[in-house]
């Protein structure tokens, strides 16, 4: 199977890209300040972490799937990352890769319930969202974890490699990390295997369990994947605000998956691409910026955020119906 790069999958990106314009211009003729490059660098800073969860969820999604613990999860890997680092002492990189461990470990439970057990994923996620709520809050004594003995470990969010090459250039690493695992998962999107059977398992499961795939076991290493670019995430957020905050990261799924969503890929599967989802993840914070630049109060910009979600979904719905009609 072939990645579902239609022409129709490309005017979704295409329509998609020009709602960025829009909204990027709009914000920009509305605030002076919208456009300076410090606040350029503060909104992609803020695309890091619901981007590189959005990464992640797109292979699930693609397959039909769907998982609402990956804002939790990203909590209980931040946590974890402050037990390794903080709790233990053990060195920035060790805890950091604990961290990620920790993702990987989750996804590949949830993708066992899955695939395994046939618990349907909107079930198992939730279970598994509501575990790792409530292990980040036992194992961290419901306090957050500072990493104050480990000073470096703010870098891998807030340091600037291109800074320090072109001075004056200050891009956060947290940008360039999320632009790099969008590359990865590129590359296993359209390169690799797992990218060819995540499109087939979306597309019919059933023909291509027929045709010999191991769906059961692809769909785990899928969720696992996810689970990765998840500790990925957990791990830049931890970095960024120089604790692991226990109470964190529930609702960060739902602007992830409208990320997805608003990228173009399909929540029905078999469609979707990495570029659509970076798209989406910049949509979101281009769009929750310019309301907190226009000052609009922060239950407003959640209402906002809620209804762009809902078009998100209804606009997915539209295109699968669309698309239904025109192979009946």
């Amino acid at each position: 199977m072939k990645n579902k790069r239609t022409p129709h999958g490309a005017l979704q990106q295409l329509l998609a890209f020009a709602s960025l314009v829009v909204l990027v211009v709009v914000f920009s003729l509305l605030s002076p300040n919208f456009f300076q490059f410090s606040n350029i660098t503060g909104i992609l800073l803020s695309t890091a972490v619901i981007g590189v969860l959005a990464l992640g969820v797109t292979f699930v999604i693609i397959t039909g799937g769907i998982d609402l613990s990956i804002g939790t999860v990203m909590t209980l890997c931040s946590v974890m990352t402050g037990v390794f680092i903080t709790f233990w002492g053990l060195p920035i990189w060790v805890g950091v890769i604990g961290g990620i461990l920790t993702g990987a470990l989750c996804g590949w439970l949830c993708g066992v319930m899955v695939a395994r057990l046939n618990i349907p994923p909107f079930i198992a996620t939730l279970a598994m969202m509501m575990v790792a709520k409530g292990l980040a809050l036992v194992i961290s004594g419901t306090r957050p974890i500072y990493f104050t003995d480990a000073p470096g470990f703010t870098r891998i969010s807030l340091g600037s490699v291109t800074g320090a090459i072109i001075p004056g250039f200050d891009i956060p690493n947290a940008v360039l990390i999320f632009f790099l695992m969008a590359i990865i998962g590129g590359i296993l999107l359209s390169r690799t295997i797992v990218g060819r059977y995540n499109f087939a398992i979306g597309s019919n499961e059933e023909a291509t369990r027929l045709s010999g795939v191991n769906v059961r076991f692809w769909k785990v290493v899928i969720y696992t994947i996810t689970g990765v670019f998840t500790g990925v995430a957990g791990v830049l957020m931890a970095s960024r605000l120089n604790s692991a905050q226990p109470a964190l990261g529930q609702g960060y799924e739902l602007e992830a998956i409208a990320a997805v969503v608003l990228g173009g890929t399909s929540l029905s599967g078999g469609k979707g691409t990495i570029v659509g989802t970076v798209i989406g993840a910049l949509i979101m914070s281009v769009l929750t910026n310019g309301l907190r630049i226009l000052s609009v109060p922060q239950e407003w910009q959640t209402v906002v955020v809620g209804i762009v979600i809902i078009l998100a979904v209804y606009a997915d719905m539209a295109r699968r119906r669309k698309g239904a009609g025109a192979h009946a």
